[in-house]
């Protein structure tokens, strides 16, 4: 019997993946934003694939904000630009 791949949803093009394709940013319970690359910290999370596209539209439309539930630096995303950059050339 085959195990059940859990499926997650890019705030960017919207399209359902699997868990391990996807980047996990993550608002911890003491409000601080960041990404978790594990995929294991605890807080509310959202999923980005590791597309540099996928992001612009998610920054466009505010969504990352919407699902966080908290306004995100423009820091963290810059830093999450550069990760799926350097994610994207491996």
């Amino acid at each position: 019997m085959q195990r059940k791949i859990p499926m997650r949803q890019c705030m960017g093009c919207r399209e359902r993946k699997p868990k391990k394709e996807l980047v996990r940013v993550v608002r911890s319970p003491e409000g601080s934003v960041s990404m978790d690359l594990k995929g294991k910290a605890p807080g509310r999370g959202m999923y980005i694939c590791p597309n540099p596209d996928c992001l612009k539209k998610a920054i466009r439309s505010r969504a990352i904000s919407r699902s966080l539930e908290v306004e995100v630096p423009e820091t963290l995303l810059q830093a999450l630009t550069a990760e799926l950059e350097a994610r994207g050339n491996e």
